[in-house]
């Protein structure tokens, strides 16, 4: 098993098919364009390659403010569903937070919808806990 940050284009394509498991609303050509524009400077994509492929990826970025102080916040957190249970999506949190520590954060947060049972069970069981509501307001005219 192999952690690392999508970097290259082919590495940033080859995270599409598990991140398509999150955000089916993105389109495979549209992918790498949305990517782009979010990476610099700020988002970041881990992703957990095995010999099959990517079966695991996170996006994230590193940030500052009053309440948290300096803090990673995971943007994107998936596993393939075939891969689940086998300890990626766990690796890939823990190299979250070692990585978040060697970057002097003091916080990971993460939001999660609230329909998603399976990831909260799985969040608290990394050591996760709930901390407050996020609330949100539809902006655009319909």
């Amino acid at each position: 098993m192999n952690i690392g940050i999508a970097t290259t284009d082919a590495e940033i394509a080859a995270c599409y098919p598990v991140m398509r498991e999150l955000r089916p609303h993105t389109a495979e050509e549209d992918f790498l364009s949305m990517f782009q524009k979010q990476e610099t400077p700020i988002y970041r994509l881990a992703f957990v390659r095995v010999p099959e492929g990517v079966v695991a990826v996170a996006g994230f970025r590193i940030s500052e403010n009053l309440a948290w102080g300096r803090f990673l916040y995971v943007d994107d957190l998936v596993t393939l569903p075939a891969h689940r249970s086998k300890g990626y999506g766990s690796k890939l949190l823990s190299w979250l937070k070692e990585f978040a520590v060697k970057e002097g954060c003091l916080q990971l947060h993460l939001d999660s919808g609230m329909q998603r049972k399976e990831a909260h069970r799985f969040y608290e069981h990394e050591g996760m806990t709930v901390a407050g509501l996020h609330f949100v307001e539809n902006l655009a005219p319909e």
